[in-house]
């Protein structure tokens, strides 16, 4: 057999009598690690994907979700044709097209629309690829030169995003590798062996150093196992809990107070809210032991005494409450007090997408507005915005949805209404997908795409710092086309004759990052990483107004918003409803992400079925057994669930595990039924993790439960 000795883009070889070859991509997956991939090609087929050796970052090392991607690539189901709706709504009745019909009835439906108001169609779309060109590159183009509703994609993390970039100056922080050297590894709001694997090798390479390890999070995951202390905090009360931090750390003078003097903003200020909350106070607001408090504050501060680092692995599961962007403003202000900043191993990450130059003019074009400047419809409330009508405040009705990247049917809080609002008549639904998902049961077309195996694609990342580039392993399976020759496509029979509708998919990857990344390093090797400082900000340099850490942030206040961080509480805080006794959190199944793998079947045979995990003592009172059925209600509506009485659920707090399809749950919901679609203090983002309900054996009508 003849075979090359390094990995480079397309690495071919004769076995037997047929060609294999491999080809280095990267996963598309909302998830911090931006995984570089080795496809095993064989006879133009794909037979394995393995995680790229050849990548620090990556380490040869994926997830079990994403080394299964061959199943789903060449699942049974793949949508392999254009499809038109010929059952009602919901029905998921489709018959075959062309593609030339469908996109000449698309384009005339769009064209009839956009006459009348163009705002009244709106595109839907987030993470379900994370690439910068099968995003919103050609995608962006479309609707801007359309006219289109703008859409605030907030479904995820604008709430940390918005309280990083009001704190730090952006989604930035310190390096991901350097976390192995630190003393003391804060994870918040994490769990980083089911969503960060790669971390949390760099994790396990701090604690075998003899580092302390401590995660704090509701839930007492796979992760808060393998750490040395769990801090099992009620749901939205973490910036409670990280001024109590402050509190010890200002009382004790675990304070570097040169930092602080020339690197921060708003310190008096800072320190006066702060000793307003003592530990006895946010004991008993994060329903945790004080002990365990005053412990972490002088672990914290005692790093600062014996020079060594501190980090704090933030992730988005503490924002997802009415006061997130506060939680993380307060929680990003703690390295800053002890200038954990000065070692490269300590500071705070949450994202590093900040980092990244990524050209989004270049890509999107906003010069194709001409002026205009539409409404914009935030993607957390289309369950009421579908349902809205006409009026001055909310502009037109919306008559047509273009969802590409996204499954919000089963990801879109308060799914009801979500439901109710796709099931209009009036309303024209193009979805762009892989599957037939619960949102494509509601479409007027689905339009077959491409997965990462088949497509060009460049991408950053939010979990370090490297670029990556994706090359097609394989000829796109069936009549699949990508998301952008999709929208190219739809442009030309719009009519819209720009040359920048002509771009390719490979002259699109190479704009996302102009001259600013080498693209002839990404064609070589897959991945580059950023030139960026070990310490970025030992001595300040923050990209902030100021350049320093903004403990008080003068944009917020002239918003007539509090210019410092503090505790608000939840919407559906603990204690305020005898009807709903009981707080709901609903984390990510370790084997799904988001909405996606739901429909592998080797994976959902993992999980089993929709789970909501309960306490022994909630579960007792309630006469629940593990195993059994039981009803999940509130306001919104109800979820059938199977219930696991767990010590993974701590008392007053059940987690429903997320995110089924709802057509894949017991009774045709899923968790996002009972969710609302109240906002964040900060960034408009969602609240899932704020909402209160209760639960009875499904044999008993939840209405007579309460």
């Amino acid at each position: 057999m003849r075979n090359t000795i390094s990995i480079s883009p397309s690495v071919s070889f004769v076995q037997g009598e047929g060609q294999v070859t491999r080809v280095l991509g990267a996963c598309p997956h909302d998830c911090p690690d931006t995984c570089s991939l080795l496809t095993t090609v064989e006879n133009g087929v794909a037979t394995r994907v393995q995680g790229n050796p050849d990548h620090p970052q990556t380490g040869g090392v994926l997830c079990n979700k994403v080394s299964r991607y061959t199943e789903r690539t060449y699942h049974p189901e793949r949508l392999l044709l254009p499809l038109k709706r010929v059952g009602p709504k919901g029905s998921g009745r489709f018959e075959p097209v062309s593609w030339d019909a469908a996109l000449t009835d698309i384009s005339a439906r769009l064209k009839a629309i956009a006459v009348r108001n163009p705002e009244a169609i709106v595109p839907y779309s987030y993470a379900g690829t994370m690439g910068q060109v099968q995003s919103e590159s050609m995608a962006g183009r479309f609707f801007n030169r359309l006219g289109a509703s703008f859409l605030d994609r907030t479904i995820c993390s604008t709430a940390g995003g918005e309280g990083l970039r009001q704190t730090l100056g952006g989604k930035v922080g310190m390096r991901v590798e350097f976390f192995a050297e630190s003393k003391l590894i804060i994870i918040w709001g994490s769990n980083s062996i089911g969503s960060n694997l790669h971390f949390w090798r760099y994790a396990s390479q701090a604690k075998r150093g003899g580092a302390r390890l401590v995660c704090i999070d509701p839930r007492k995951s796979e992760t808060a196992e393998k750490c040395h202390e769990h801090i099992a905090l009620l749901p939205g009360t973490d910036a409670a809990l990280a001024l109590a931090l402050m509190h010890e750390l200002i009382t004790h003078d675990w304070l570097d107070h040169d930092y602080i003097a020339r690197h921060t903003v708003g310190w008096q200020s800072l320190r006066e809210r702060a000793l307003q909350w003592n530990p006895e106070r946010a004991a008993v607001i994060c329903g945790v032991p004080v002990e365990q408090i005053k412990n972490l504050a002088r672990d914290y501060g005692q790093c600062l005494v014996n020079k060594q680092a501190a980090a704090i692995r933030m992730n988005y599961g503490m924002q997802r409450v009415r006061g997130g962007g506060n939680a993380a403003r307060a929680i990003a202000c703690l390295p800053a007090l002890t200038g954990a900043w000065r070692h490269r191993a300590g500071g705070v990450l949450l994202s590093s997408s900040g980092l990244f130059p990524v050209d989004q003019a270049a890509l999107q074009r906003p010069d194709l507005l001409a002026g205009r400047q539409p409404r914009t419809i935030n993607m957390v409330t289309i369950g009421n915005d579908l349902l809205a009508e006409t009026s001055p405040a909310f502009g037109p009705k919306i008559e047509a949805l273009i969802v590409y990247n996204s499954n919000p049917v089963a990801v879109a809080p308060e799914s009801g209404k979500v439901v109710q609002g796709f099931a209009r008549e009036d309303l024209f639904t193009v979805v762009l997908e892989h599957f037939q998902t619960d949102t494509a049961d509601y479409a007027d077309y689905i339009l077959p795409a491409t997965t990462q195996l088949e497509h060009w694609d460049v991408h950053s990342a939010y979990g370090h710092t490297d670029a990556l580039l994706n090359r097609p392993a394989i000829t796109p399976l069936g009549q699949a086309k990508s998301n952008a020759q999709i929208f190219r496509e739809l442009a030309a029979h719009m009519g819209f004759t720009e040359p920048c509708f002509s771009d390719s998919d490979e002259t699109l990857g190479r704009a996302v990052f102009g001259d600013k990344v080498d693209f002839n390093e990404l064609l070589d090797k897959g991945f580059t990483t950023l030139n960026l400082p070990d310490a970025p900000y030992a001595e300040g340099n923050f990209p902030t107004p100021s350049g320093k850490c903004e403990f008080f942030s003068e944009r917020l206040a002239a918003q007539g918003l509090d210019g410092l961080p503090d505790h608000l509480p939840n919407y559906e805080a603990l204690g305020t409803s005898a009807e709903f006794p009981l707080a709901m959190i609903s984390p990510p199944a370790r084997n799904f992400l988001n909405s996606s793998f739901v429909n592998v079947k080797s994976l959902r045979d993992i999980e089993g079925e929709p789970v909501l995990e309960i306490h022994a003592q909630d579960a007792a009172a309630r006469g629940i057994t593990s195993g059994e059925t039981v009803r999940v209600f509130n306001q919104r509506g109800d979820y059938l669930v199977k219930a696991e009485v767990s010590a993974r659920a701590r008392p007053g707090v059940v987690n429903g595990m997320g995110i089924w399809w709802r057509k894949l749950g017991l009774d045709g919901t899923n968790v996002n039924q009972l969710t609302s679609q109240h906002l964040t203090d900060l960034g408009r983002g969602p609240v899932f993790y704020d909402c209160l309900v209760e639960v009875a054996p499904a044999t008993q009508p939840a209405r007579q439960i309460a």
